[in-house]
């Protein structure tokens, strides 16, 4: 059976993967309501949430704040969107949303339906925004930047000009007094323009606004008084506080009447505060002033990447004291990858029951052998599957995917791999898998999706920086020599690329890279490492990924050129017999005197310290010695080494054949050099990778500690003429 006629709906349909706060269409709001998924946590967030909510509808509370969290990708988006319609009960597509939740009976809980009822029965106007595209690009400096920002899409919602508050408060003004309509009548009257269309010239339109404000009689104003407001506005800088646009709030409620409430929305706010003190202190501020002033009326909900506490932790590093704050974000929703994995399973994987048969047959044929073919060692719980209908729900995916997926891009995002598209959340879980499953579609029952396929899902949205070193690759005829678009060693490339920042996924050997290439359920596992391991040959030949340990890292272009810096450093062999010379003496075997245990240990006996005839200090002129032969002292057999070891009244330690030690020795020398030689300051990326090369440094030196160790043990000892 294809893979394509396994699902219950065709997988290469239009499925809205991609929410963008701010963005409406109708077909795209009719789409996502009707293919929304409630899952199990989610029917217990919105129970929590209404619970809460209710509060400020029946009585009055000051707990009108609201943090979703949850890793990128887990649909926190998603959810607030799907909340704010609800809340506003919007109409789309000639339904209100409710009537959508109704007839799909997403929402199981009868008392939540009550308590969703009860708030569709409440006049409330919803603001949904994402922060970072309504702040003005140099606001996030300002230390009003929240304040701003909710001042700004509140007049916007109000029909004021958001983007200058100081005319906002014009019109605030005439509407107020009656006069907002004969205002725009009279300066089109005089200007020949539509006024909203033109207030964004206010300051080449001055003329025309003041001569308006006179036609109409504001205020009895004359030309001069008309003229020096107008010049007011546009010349001096507008400040509020939040406790005035608090009040403001109130008055608009207030105004309204019929209990009226109003909440903001906000996406993404985790990511436009990042560490910033001060801004978290004007959030925390901002939701405080607007539960005293509203008592319940006016609501903030927020999204983020990290709960609240851990924000606070952040900020908190920098000395700001948090105890002052009374009030926080007291319902706090956090979002899981169990969420995203039943989402996925329900809108894009559902299978028809002849699929389902087919798919549990092939799990009975081939269990043992899946389980044998994805294996991994030394990292946290991979899932796999657990029984014949586990592995029909999520077929072509593996189950381990799903949970490291997120981690992926969240690591992505962390360590500024991401392009612009990515990093404001345009790119879900749901459109990932959708991506990679197409891929599959016309394949036959047994193929499976190997990780990498998950990179090209995402290549259009990362940071050019590293997509670029992918594309290199396919163009590199050592890599990839007929040209292929689907290039083996290349996508091991992306494996290693997609793992490089997740810290639960280190291990990166050739096992565990294997296993993330596993693409069938007949795969030959050990062609699949003999493959791996020749990829892996090509790639650090090539200085696109690094060995270290036994794994195997992706090195990004600011990575490479360091490596091939490091490369060029010049190590002698006199250096690396020193620093066999040094590990030895000064740190595995230190002692410089022998003790004589007869006559109560009176007699000590300095000795020679030698590597391969070199004296590990100047002036050794003892009568005994202990002599260390290397690899590199090569013009020696069995006669020569009893004779040495009798002549010289000497401990001949002959060390077998060590190229780990070696090797790790000569690239720690490489790594001292270059750090030696290359002093910090040629950007944040080149610091932090410097950092990192100072670490494997320190690695690189206890590996090579630990490989001269096992070979002291392993040594053959001649003393006093023979071998001992």
């Amino acid at each position: 059976m294809l893979i394509k006629d396994m699902f219950r709906k065709p997988i290469d349909r239009n499925i809205q993967g991609v929410i963008v706060v701010g963005e409406d269409g109708l077909n795209d709001e009719k789409n996502e309501l009707e293919e929304y998924v409630v899952t199990r946590e989610l029917q217990r967030h919105f129970k929590e949430f209404y619970e809460n909510y209710k509060q400020g509808i029946i009585g009055k509370t000051r707990k009108n704040g609201v943090w979703i969290s949850g890793f990128f990708g887990s649909g926190k988006s998603h959810f607030l969107k799907m909340l704010s319609y609800l809340l506003e009960n919007k109409l789309v597509s000639g339904k209100k949303t409710l009537d959508y939740f109704k007839e799909d009976n997403k929402i199981q809980d009868a008392m939540v339906k009550a308590d969703i009822q009860l708030a569709v029965d409440t006049p409330t106007k919803v603001i949904l925004f994402n922060i970072d595209s309504k702040s003005e690009q140099t606001s996030k400096q300002s230390k009003d930047a929240i304040v701003n920002v909710f001042l700004k899409v509140f007049n916007d919602m109000l029909g004021f000009y958001g983007a200058r508050p100081a005319i906002a408060d014009l019109e605030r003004a005439l509407t107020e007094d009656g006069c907002y309509a004969a205002f725009e009548d009279a300066f089109f009257a005089v200007s020949g323009h539509a006024w909203k269309e033109y207030r964004h010239r206010f300051n080449y339109e001055l003329m025309h606004v003041a001569q308006a404000l006179v036609d109409i009689h504001y205020q009895n104003m004359s030309m001069d008084a008309a003229t020096a407001l107008c010049k007011q506005i546009m010349l001096t800088p507008y400040q509020i506080s939040i406790e005035d646009f608090a009040r403001m709030v109130r008055a608009w409620c207030d105004k309204m009447g019929n209990n009226q409430h109003i909440i903001f929305c906000v996406d993404e706010v985790g990511q436009y505060i990042g560490d910033d003190s001060q801004m978290m202190l004007n959030l925390q501020t901002m939701r405080e002033e607007l539960g005293k002033e509203c008592q319940g009326r006016a609501w903030v909900i927020v999204t983020s990447q990290q709960d609240v506490d851990s924000i606070m932790e952040m900020t908190a590093r920098k000395g700001t004291d948090f105890s002052k704050i009374q009030g926080r974000f007291d319902t706090r929703l956090s979002l899981s990858s169990a969420n995203v994995d039943e989402v996925i399973k329900k809108r894009l994987l559902d299978k028809t029951e002849p699929a389902e048969q087919t798919l549990r047959l092939l799990y009975d044929e081939k269990k043992v052998s899946i389980k044998n073919k994805i294996k991994f060692d030394k990292t946290p719980e991979m899932k796999l599957y657990e029984s014949r209908e586990n592995f029909a729900e999520i077929y072509p995916f593996i189950p381990y995917q799903f949970n490291l997926l997120g981690k992926v891009l969240n690591s992505i995002r962390t360590h500024g791999a991401s392009g612009k598209h990515l990093s404001e959340g345009e790119r879900s879980m749901l459109a990932l898998f959708k991506k990679a499953a197409e891929r599959l579609q016309n394949k036959n029952d047994g193929a499976l999706v190997p990780f990498y396929m998950f990179y090209d899902a995402l290549e259009n949205f990362l940071d050019s920086v590293h997509s670029r070193v992918i594309s290199q690759a396919l163009d590199n005829k050592n890599i990839n020599p007929a040209g292929e678009a689907d290039c083996f060693a290349v996508n091991v490339l992306k494996v290693l690329f997609l793992v490089k920042y997740v810290k639960e996924f280190q291990a990166t050997t050739i096992p565990n890279i294997t296993s993330l290439m596993v693409d069938n359920v007949d795969e030959d596992t050990y062609e699949l490492q003999q493959r791996v391991e020749a990829a892996l040959k090509v790639l650090v030949k090539e200085t696109l990924v690094q060995e270290h340990s036994g794994n195997y890292v992706f090195l990004t272009e600011e990575e490479q050129e360091i490596g091939r810096e490091i490369e060029r450093q010049n190590v002698e062999t006199g250096e690396i017999q020193n620093k066999i010379s040094d590990l030895i003496f000064n740190d595995l075997y230190a002692e410089a005197k022998y003790k004589y245990n007869s006559f109560n240990g009176r007699y000590t006996f300095w000795f020679n310290q030698l590597v391969d005839n070199r004296p590990h200090k100047n002036n050794q002129n003892y009568d005994i010695g202990v002599h260390i032969l290397t690899p590199y002292f090569t013009d020696y057999d069995e006669h020569t080494l009893n004779a040495m070891s009798g002549e010289g009244k000497q401990v001949l330690v002959v060390l077998p054949a060590f190229g780990s030690c070696i090797s790790e020795i000569n690239r720690y020398l490489k790594i001292e050099k270059y750090l030696q030689h290359n002093p910090l300051g040629r950007g944040d990326r080149f610091a932090t990778i410097k950092e990192a090369k100072s670490r494997e440094l320190r690695e690189r030196m206890d590996n090579a500690r630990l490989y001269l160790q096992e070979s002291l043990r392993d040594a053959d000892i001649y003393v006093n003429g023979s071998k001992a």
